[in-house]
């Protein structure tokens, strides 16, 4: 992982199966909320998706409007 993959995975996996949303998100890692933070946010958690797909107990899930949820199945 690169170190922003390792701090948006830390964040996600600090707030397992809770949604994390959009803005808490960007104002904590890249600090600051705009449109071009957010496209970044995006490509990361494709990223990070592609790592995960093979375990299938864990799931990064979208939340319309909201943000994002890591599902961890246990």
């Amino acid at each position: 992982l690169t170190g922003r993959e390792n701090e948006l995975l830390q964040y996600l996996a600090d707030r397992k199966n809770k949604v994390c949303r959009h803005k808490d998100i960007l104002v904590t890692i890249w600090g600051k909320n705009d449109y071009f933070n957010r496209k970044s946010l995006n490509v990361f958690i494709t990223r990070l998706r592609k790592y995960l797909e093979k375990d299938e107990n864990i799931k990064l899930e979208n939340v319309h409007n909201e943000g994002f949820v890591l599902r961890v199945m246990e």
